[in-house]
């Protein structure tokens, strides 16, 4: 008892002077006891295609607990993984601790920061293994507009310890909308940006805007 979550699924079709075919899916699971321990999971898949060509390869997943140690301060422990074939990362591994605190926590609005330190795992197409240890920092953000609407937005820095110019930045805004009591339309921006990316020919920055039919349980 107590978990609660979404499963989404976004397509897209285009044929004619350039055929496109772009598929998303997404998760999240939470379980909130309303006691002081909290567990949340989070996945990502994104795909693309343009003339027959995969254009888009991006798989992320994130598994968080976090602890409340006062009515508003936290204590958190998370793991994320990323594999994104065109930004050459065979994958990214990084777990990580740290303290938050809950800025906002109203039934309409929601806003907390968080950082911490830990290590990451980074393994690109040719290269070894690169082990490093990282400092993290975010915020996550969810205003109920309306009893049928949602706005929310979240962001992450992930630094290198030992060098702050080498880091993976990510940001997300969207709008949830329900148009029945367990399905919902999302529409969402999601952008990802790292400063050194395996070689030049990779770009720095990468932005996907989805929708998506979301059913909630």
């Amino acid at each position: 008892g107590n978990w609660v979550g979404s499963a989404g699924l976004g397509f897209a079709l285009n044929r004619g002077n350039t055929d496109t075919t772009n598929l998303n899916v997404t998760f999240d699971a939470t379980h909130d006891a309303k006691t002081k321990d909290l567990w949340r999971f989070q996945g990502l898949y994104l795909r693309g295609e343009t003339q027959g060509e995969v254009s888009v390869d991006r798989l992320f997943l994130q598994g968080r607990y976090e602890r409340t140690i006062t009515t508003r301060a936290f204590v958190f422990g998370e793991t994320q993984y990323l594999r994104d074939e065109f930004k050459e990362i065979d994958y990214l591994v990084a777990t990580s601790g740290g303290v938050g605190y809950r800025v906002i926590a109203s039934d309409a609005v929601t806003f907390s920061v968080d950082g911490g330190a830990g290590v990451s795992w980074e393994k690109n197409p040719g290269l070894d293994v690169d082990t490093s240890g990282v400092i993290t920092a975010g915020d996550q953000f969810a205003w109920k507009v309306s009893p049928t609407a949602t706005i929310t937005q979240r962001a992450a820095a992930l630094w290198v310890a030992d060098d702050f110019g080498d880091a993976l930045y990510t940001f997300s805004a969207g709008l949830t909308t329900s148009v029945l009591k367990r399905v919902e339309l999302k529409i969402e921006l999601l952008n990802a940006y790292k400063t050194r990316p395996p070689n030049d020919l990779v770009q720095k920055n990468d932005v996907a805007f989805l929708t998506a039919v979301v059913f909630k349980f």
